[in-house]
């Protein structure tokens, strides 16, 4: 992998000068210097400008701009321009424009607008990266490779023809052959069974339900097409420069349909966009999941934040803006959970086009104001938090997350729509955020053992080597706990015989003979005092101690949650969605019998994490609440100048770092 690690976190925005008049870059260079930028994503959407026409390549003013960012002393993550093609392509290859799954063709005047599986698309775009891979390969400017930008944002999903014949190829290498295909696809439900390759095709709009592991086939193509075009590029970049290559993943509770942990290995850093969602009354939170997840998916190692926002987007049906301290507070909470750099979109807020009312460094109304001292403010934060750079997160609790599990999760003609895979995600990470404790969000098939505990929230499909992995966890000492509507399918999305939780049953020593959804509003009470919705299903506790049953509802006393002891350690099982406090207690049950503390006491409403290298160490403190916090902090100095001894105070709405005294980590 190629080093991306700069002397400083990096610190910058999109910049777009070719939005601008050339008097307007001076100023700009001026203005990142005065904030303490040190690194621009430039040329994201420039392939109309840098190609007019096809073969004919015009440079001129993005010379001109990376020289004048390069005398200016920032440097440059330079796009390879393939994020949107230019209207020309569709006029002479309308063939290349996806369609949706009832054939509405979608149209250039956005962006994206292309087939991830066209030849000519792929053909085209390469031509693009070669030219300006070959041209600025050398630029003293460029430190890191940009390949297109949130590839499958918006054209995840194409069921044209194209996209028809290549899902065949992938399906042929999957399966090897028809037989194969027709068992994993259960065709034998339904008249489907296919007889010639032509006639198989993506799971296009349907009288009824479609196939569910044709979707979900359909999905994992989707996603692999994708990445496809990610490493073509990475190759003809890998060829030509030297620099590290990375692409901006989209890693959060919204996006869906991109498998990101098998991404990774096709870049040399893992770059994020993270969005604040405005209906979301604590989006710090959302966040905070996002951010593990991140470095769940860099297997721990620092990671880019590529683009957030300094205050309102424009995307959204209401569009908030921040308040006075949440630029700062939201950035500085990604470097908490292990980012080394923190980007915007954008710059300079533009003039004109879909994203006119998004905010950016530079605002409409110009430097003189409060988000632009707030984001000078920041500059000299990450100044001060130089040292930090390379450091790791400390986490002693893992949650399992898998994308395809995700997928299948939320498929169609399933036992209830209530049922959805973020919700518990959601719910037990966000009780530990609410305890102190830091989790990283991983797939289920990394090493678990450096944990003391691993949730598995709602994992519906999991293969047999991944199951077999938590087990082998537990039996050295670990501490699980596995919720419902885990463990149900295998990788075909075949229903597990024999009881549910299929998977997981011999492991938690439960048997579920039936599901019981509830209705929509419909709640139960366990006979620990919790509360209880959306799910219930007949457990049969066969070898499990029973800790909670039904008190009411269409299961009274029948199990809802059960602990077995399985040689070292131990397996939770949760046949039911608590609520939030009935959640948060269960947590702190689980981590006082795994041992798991809290980065440090905190009041509510404080996020604390702490990031280590070696013997340091690094405590960051962020006050999300309106009233001042106090916290025990030992000899430990605050970056930037001061010492706390014995006492940290932060103040309504701020951020503190402490370097905390040298010591070994505990056992």
């Amino acid at each position: 992998m190629r080093n991306w690690h700069g002397e400083r976190i990096w610190y910058g925005a999109d910049y777009n000068p070719e939005q601008w008049p050339e008097e307007t870059w001076a100023e700009d260079v001026e203005l990142m210097r005065r904030a303490g930028v040190n690194l621009v994503s430039v040329g994201i959407f420039s392939w109309a400008l840098l190609e007019p026409a096809p073969g004919r390549f015009e440079f001129g003013w993005l010379d001109r701009a990376l020289d004048l960012l390069h005398d200016g002393g920032i440097n440059v993550d330079l796009a390879t321009a393939t994020a949107s093609p230019p209207p020309w392509l569709a006029h002479r290859h309308p063939e290349t424009l996806p369609r949706r799954a009832d054939g509405t063709i979608l149209w250039p005047g956005g962006r994206q607008a292309y087939c991830p599986s066209s030849p000519v698309f792929r053909e085209r775009s390469l031509a693009l990266v070669e030219a300006v891979a070959g041209r600025y390969a050398d630029h003293p400017a460029v430190v890191m490779w940009h390949v297109s930008n949130e590839l499958g944002c918006h054209n995840v999903h194409c069921y044209c023809d194209v996209s028809a014949e290549a899902f065949r190829r992938w399906l042929r290498e999957r399966y090897g052959d028809l037989d194969a295909l027709n068992a994993a696809w259960g065709t034998a439900f339904w008249s489907q069974r296919y007889h010639d390759w032509a006639e198989v095709n993506p799971p296009r709009s349907a009288p009824t339900f479609a196939n569910p592991t044709q979707q979900l086939d359909f999905l994992r193509f989707s996603s692999d097409e994708q990445r496809a075009q990610l490493r073509a590029e990475r190759e003809v970049l890998t060829r030509l420069t030297t620099q590290p290559v990375t692409t901006n993943f989209m890693i959060g509770t919204g996006i869906k349909y991109l498998d990101y942990h098998s991404w990774a290995a096709d870049v040399d850093l893992v770059s994020n966009d993270h969005y604040l969602t405005a209906a979301d009354p604590q989006p710090q939170l959302g966040l905070a999941l996002a951010a593990d997840h991140t470095r769940g998916v860099a297997g721990g190692d620092p990671w880019l934040l590529m683009e957030h926002s300094t205050s309102a987007v424009n995307w959204q049906p209401r569009n908030v803006a921040k308040t006075p301290g949440q630029l700062r507070r939201n950035s500085l909470a990604h470097v908490a959970r292990g980012a080394d750099g923190v980007l915007f979109f954008q710059w300079r807020a533009s003039r004109a086009g879909a994203e006119k009312f998004h905010s950016a460094l530079v605002p409409h109304a110009g430097p003189d104001t409060k988000v632009f001292r707030e984001v000078c403010r920041l500059g000299a934060d990450l100044q001060a938090l130089a040292e930090v750079r390379g450091s790791r997160v400390d986490a002693d609790v893992a949650i399992l997350f898998d994308y395809e599990a995700w997928w299948g999760a939320e498929l169609d003609s399933h036992p209830s729509v209530d049922v959805t895979y973020a919700d518990r995600l959601t719910a037990l990470h966000g009780a530990l955020w609410r305890a102190g404790v830091t989790a990283d969000v991983v797939h289920p098939s990394t090493d678990l053992s450096r944990y003391r505990l691993v949730l598995v929230p709602t994992l519906y499909l999991v293969r047999d080597a991944d199951a077999d992995a938590l087990r082998r966890y537990v039996e050295a000492g670990g501490s699980a706990l596995v919720t419902y509507f885990s463990g149900i399918v295998d990788e075909h999305d075949h229903i597990r015989l024999g009881g549910y939780p299929g998977a997981f049953r011999d492991l938690l020593g439960v048997r579920t003979e039936e599901f019981f959804p509830l209705r929509a509003g419909e709640s139960v009470r366990l006979d620990d005092g919790a509360t209880a919705d959306v799910w219930t299903e007949w457990l049969h506790a066969e070898g499990a101690e029973v800790l909670a049953a039904y008190a009411d509802g269409p299961l009274p006393g029948v199990p809802a949650l059960t602990r077995q002891a399985v040689g070292a350690g131990a397996a939770w099982y949760l046949g039911t969605r608590l609520d939030d406090a009935g959640t948060d207690r269960l947590v702190a049950r689980l981590l006082t019998e795994a041992g798991v503390r809290p980065a440090a006491t905190a009041p509510e409403g404080v996020e604390v994490v702490r990031r280590r290298s070696g013997d340091r160490s690094w405590l960051f403190v962020i006050n999300h609440t309106d009233t001042e916090a106090r916290l025990a902090v030992a000899g430990a100095e605050l970056l930037g100048g001061g010492r706390c001894d014995g006492e940290l105070v932060v103040s309504a709405g701020e951020v503190a770092v402490v370097r905390e005294e040298t010591r070994a980590r505990p056992a």
